[in-house]
């Protein structure tokens, strides 16, 4: 190049529209981002969590009153869906109590009863509901003694 000519226009004229195709780039995915957070699953899963959030001195508190019972309970689950709940007291003796219980599916909020019939000292029986679709579930469990006293289960399953 002589120093009398001028340098050619036309071959770098792309570079600010490279510039601004770039920010356009960023800026539509940006936008894509924004959409899938505010159109997907919004992350509550409880009405009114925070009142549910400001009572949590009576969670704990009812957590203590349960543990001061000192009951156990195991909840298993066995290959014929069948559901074996075994509960004893402080002593480790069987414990004699009523058993009120449901399925309930995280998210979608399905609740589904299930039957415990006694099956000898401190262990029930129940068989899972037939609409009870593969999957993760919580058992919701209330064992009421004799004398009132009672203990609140809340267990995971998977259901094959």
């Amino acid at each position: 190049m002589t120093p009398s000519a001028s340098p050619d226009p036309r071959r770098s004229a792309w570079i600010p529209w490279a510039f601004a195709c770039g920010m356009l780039a960023v800026v539509l995915a940006n936008a894509v981002l924004i959409y899938a957070a505010l159109a997907t699953f919004p992350g509550v899963t409880v009405e009114r969590a925070y009142e549910r959030g400001r009572g949590y001195n009576q969670v704990l508190a009812e957590a203590a009153r349960q543990d001061a019972l000192g009951w156990r309970a195991e909840l298993a689950l066995g290959e014929d869906r069948r559901l074996t709940l075994l509960a004893f007291d402080r002593a480790g003796r069987p414990l004699e109590a009523q058993v009120a219980s449901l399925l309930e599916r995280p998210l979608e909020g399905t609740e589904l009863p299930l039957a415990f019939a006694a099956a000898g000292p401190g262990r029930w029986v129940a068989a899972v509901p037939g609409e009870a679709r593969a999957g993760q579930w919580d058992a919701r469990l209330t064992l009421t003694g004799q004398a009132g006293e009672r203990l609140e289960l809340r267990r995971r399953i998977f259901l094959p």
